[in-house]
């Protein structure tokens, strides 16, 4: 992993991964591109920063980036809010951060996904992708839709006879980044950015953490009764007072 490119990497799990890099002795360039730039107290030597915004059309920043042998996309956002009090333009601008973006970057690099040399690709998801998520009615439909994309083309990877995957990460509320308008505190995200990189290094296809302990009963309750664990759902967001 000697050069790697973190789209979403200023803030956040992606600033938390670019940082674990860089502290690699084999890492020799971190390239992080993001709507904002990293802040002076998280800035490092092997950092090379760009500044795009990923709604806007022209992607062809992405194709300079041809020395990469890791990408990783962390770039999105949602918040809780129920599907009535959200407007059209937070739809679309979702859409276009959380899936379309992620989608076309991918593409940008799929030469390098489809050949034989060693490249790690990964993707943060989410668990509300695999299931009913009342008040994240948008960003789980966001996060479902690369689900898909990524197990489709995970598939034709391996027909194509490829060894490299998109890895799929998708936990739940994560403690320490700057999604919902939080602080990144990278002594909290430092653990996971670990396990995400050597997720990435194996070549996995999907990494859910807490999958044993929380997730595994979860998705099991929602593949028996998703009406039911919907209705559960809304009622743990309303209690947890995060709503």
């Amino acid at each position: 992993m000697k050069r790697a490119l973190i789209v979403g990497g200023a803030n956040g799990m992606g600033l938390a991964i670019a940082t674990e890099l860089a502290k690699r002795e084999d890492c020799e360039k971190v390239y992080i591109v993001d709507k904002v730039s990293v802040s002076e107290e998280h800035k490092n030597e092997k950092f090379e920063c760009f500044q795009i915004d990923l709604t806007q059309t022209d992607y062809s920043l992405f194709d300079r980036f041809g020395d990469i042998d890791t990408l990783m996309i962390t770039a999105g956002f949602g918040h809780l809010a129920l599907f009535r009090d959200i407007d059209e333009d937070y739809i679309t601008a979702s859409f276009n951060v959380n899936t379309v973006a992620a989608i076309r970057i991918i593409k940008h690099f799929y030469n390098k996904l489809e050949s034989n040399e060693d490249f790690r690709c990964g993707v943060m998801v989410s668990i509300a992708g695999f299931m009913s998520s009342p008040f994240f009615s948008v960003y789980a439909a966001t996060k479902a839709a690369l689900k898909i994309f990524i197990e489709s083309v995970n598939v034709e990877l391996i027909k194509a006879g490829s060894k490299n995957r998109i890895l799929n990460v998708s936990p739940g509320s994560l403690k320490g980044t700057s999604f919902n308008q939080g602080k990144t505190d990278l002594s909290l995200t430092a653990p996971m950015a670990k396990s995400i990189i050597e997720h990435l290094k194996r070549k996995d296809d999907l990494f859910i953490p807490q999958y044993e302990e929380v997730f595994k009963n979860v998705l099991e309750r929602y593949h028996d009764d998703f009406r039911a664990e919907g209705l559960h759902s809304y009622e743990y967001k309303v209690k947890s007072g995060r709503v």
